[in-house]
């Protein structure tokens, strides 16, 4: 799934593999996925799209953002994405193709679920998408101290979890379930501690975590439990994933469990994540 390590990679990516590229041909909803959310008839995308200029990609929270001249595609975090070159057959299945005029493509394929968008600019009013606009980056300087203390001192967020106050309601965009789980581990934090339960050097270790973890997740390309534009998984090794479960805590050594919480699933160490 795409989070904001993930967003900012394939973002990255595609700018430099597409970027000035004109788009010849667009096919959407040709592999049927009952999870595959559209943005009005995508049997339009080709005529929205085709002719159009690639001027640059954004990662938006858990979302890339591809701009074309007056037209924007936009991907959701439950969509993979691919790049083809010119001597490569493309993929006989994908939600979404858009081919080149140097005969380069782009395929995007939904995994669970996954929205696939595209609209002229303006056009497309969805909470997610301005959300994750409007507030500031966990990555950038207006998420500062301040800023997350204020998040901290609301009165809604004080019998909230950890993971029900990081990764529900977009309260700081394209951080979830996924990343969320080193978070809490470099900060020595339960997934289900309560917020009112942290001490203001364990709201530091926090703030700091987000700011760190994400930070370094971003700069080697994503995480390992997920793959980029060449199909090749992102350069930071997860400490809690599937890829540890069951392993010993490099830390403690304590073994690295997992439970289901939430609709979801949350890893800890049961060493250094005390409740």
């Amino acid at each position: 799934m795409i989070e904001l390590p993930e967003s900012i990679a394939l973002a990255s990516q595609l700018n430099e593999t597409i970027r000035g590229k004109r788009i010849t041909n667009v096919t959407a909803a040709f592999t049927p996925h009952k999870f595959a959310w559209y943005h009005g008839d995508p049997q339009k995308y080709h005529e929205l799209l085709s002719g159009k200029v690639i001027e640059k990609a954004n990662g938006i929270g858990s979302m890339v953002e591809i701009l074309a001249e007056d037209a924007v595609i936009l991907f959701g975090d439950g969509v993979g994405l691919r790049i083809h070159n010119e001597n490569e057959q493309k993929p006989l299945k994908h939600q979404m193709l858009i081919e080149f005029e140097d005969s380069s493509a782009v395929s995007a394929v939904v995994q669970m679920y996954g929205g696939l968008m595209c609209f002229r600019g303006g056009e497309f009013d969805n909470k997610y998408y301005r959300v994750a606009k409007e507030k500031p980056s966990p990555l950038s300087d207006q998420f500062d101290k301040k800023y997350f203390e204020g998040m901290l001192s609301s009165q809604d967020m004080q019998k909230l979890s950890a993971k029900a106050f990081l990764a529900t309601e977009q309260r700081i965009p394209g951080l979830g379930n996924g990343v969320l789980q080193d978070i809490l581990y470099i900060a020595g934090i339960h997934p289900k501690r309560k917020i009112n339960t942290l001490k203001e050097d364990d709201k530091d270790r926090l703030f700091g975590s987000i700011r760190e973890t994400l930070a370094e997740m971003a700069f080697k390309g994503g995480r390992d439990t997920e793959k980029d534009l060449f199909g090749c998984p992102g350069g930071y090794l997860t400490c809690l994933s599937k890829n540890t479960l069951d392993k010993p805590c490099t830390a403690c050594g304590g073994t690295i469990r997992k439970e289901s919480y939430m609709g979801g699933s949350i890893y800890y160490c049961e060493g250094c994540q005390k409740i």
